[in-house]
């Protein structure tokens, strides 16, 4: 018993200095939704960035319960095609994802987003109370930079549904798809689709050097 006694004092200590450790290195996730158009365009452009951990598309904004693409590309649910981006504030905060999303998109545009029209694509920045304050300053410092005014609105954050399992990263997706290309995997078709409708020419054509994926 006194020869265990040390053992137990030393895995004791081990076991603290490892919760210690745990606790230090403990991110600090948050979360941010953004409605950009075409859901499988922002997820493909926030993956992209230094302290992003996951996004999923999805529909928020509306009334509808458990809504499907269909019923929201549709019309009548109130919903928008949106992104819930989850994100580690000790790399990257909360008001600089909202500066880069609005160099991503058209903000000028109140109906849709490039080739996509109705209000299932309108652009929208969903916030908590904590996060309105910088959102609302990175929006009208956006404002300052372009010719135009910014349309987007900033909503209270609501529900957010997850959208269907094959809208999911869409943008790597090797399933084969019929497209007016051929039969070609969902990556390909991503591709093609973004650049035929237009998005990257025009963020480019509003943006300049500061939008930071047209093109990529």
């Amino acid at each position: 018993m006194k020869r265990l006694k040390p053992v137990l004092l030393f895995l004791a200590i081990l076991f603290g200095f490892a919760l210690q450790m745990g606790a230090a290195h403990a991110r600090d996730i948050q979360t941010a939704i953004f409605a950009g158009g075409c859901f499988w365009c922002v997820e493909a452009d926030f993956d992209k960035v230094k302290g992003v951990v996951e996004t999923t598309s999805g529909y928020t904004g509306g009334t509808t319960v458990n809504p499907t693409y269909k019923q929201v590309t549709r019309g009548g649910t109130g919903h928008y095609e949106s992104v819930r981006i989850r994100f580690d504030a000790d790399v990257i905060s909360y008001r600089q994802l909202v500066d880069i999303f609005w160099r991503t998109v058209d903000p000028l545009d109140a109906g849709g987003q490039f080739c996509d029209r109705g209000d299932s694509y309108r652009t929208a920045v969903f916030v908590t109370k904590a996060q309105r304050a910088d959102a609302e300053a990175s929006k009208a410092a956006a404002d300052q930079t372009i010719s135009g005014h910014i349309v987007t609105p900033i909503v209270a954050v609501g529900k957010f549904y997850p959208a269907e399992d094959y809208h999911q990263n869409y943008y790597l997706g090797e399933n084969r798809v019929l497209t007016r290309f051929g039969y070609i995997s969902q990556a390909k078709a991503y591709k093609n689709y973004r650049k035929g409708c237009g998005r990257d020419a025009r963020v480019r054509q509003i943006w300049g050097s500061a939008a930071p994926f047209a093109g990529s």
